[in-house]
């Protein structure tokens, strides 16, 4: 009769195997840019979830990340994505009153790029700092390296009069721990609102 010894848990080894890294994670990695401070290196992650967000699981077209003014070239208070939506986020309530009065439908109107502004749930905000975002950004985004889509959509909108940009805005895309994104319109300004 041969008797086994019973090894406790604590002396058993165990071999675990790395797991593989998530799509999003790969994504993250390899959008990493080169010329950010290390300090700054998790806003330019936070950018990078949205925009993959934004890409997967929305849908947009030709999304960027910008870390510069389009303004003024200075450094933005935090990377932003620009990209083209797959319907239009949000319609003036006097174009809207326009769109009904000529039975115009939503799908005929050009999209326009929009600017997404990534922050974390914990993050604090206050007047002044959406101010300084807004101080950072022109009323609609400068497409950088067009798309064929993009170019038809521009030279569309230069026939039809520029729609009803008065005011900036941008989508706050708020990231919860549990990488869940909810998007907000925010104006820069008091905006009428909409009717339903």
């Amino acid at each position: 009769m041969i008797l086994e010894r019973q090894i406790p848990m604590a002396e058993q080894i165990f071999t675990m195997e790395t797991p593989s890294q998530s799509a999003l994670s790969s994504f993250i990695e390899s959008s990493r840019p080169t010329e950010v401070p290390a300090a700054d290196l998790h806003q330019h992650a936070l950018a990078a979830q949205v925009l993959h967000s934004l890409q997967y699981q929305h849908d947009w077209a030709s999304l960027q990340i910008h870390t510069k003014s389009p303004i003024d070239n200075r450094r933005l208070l935090k990377p932003l994505v620009s990209g083209l939506p797959p319907h239009r986020i949000y319609v003036h309530p006097d174009e809207q009153i326009e769109m009904l009065k000529k039975n115009i439908q939503e799908k005929d109107v050009p999209i326009a790029r929009e600017w997404v502004l990534p922050t974390h749930l914990r993050e604090k905000w206050s007047l002044r700092k959406f101010a300084e975002a807004f101080e950072g950004v022109a009323e609609l985004p400068s497409p950088g390296v067009q798309s064929s889509e993009e170019k038809k959509d521009t030279s569309e909108r230069v026939v039809q009069k520029k729609s009803r940009r008065d005011v900036k805005r941008l989508l706050l895309a708020i990231v919860g721990d549990d990488s869940t994104i909810v998007y907000y319109v925010v104006h820069d300004g008091i905006v009428k609102p909409r009717q339903n």
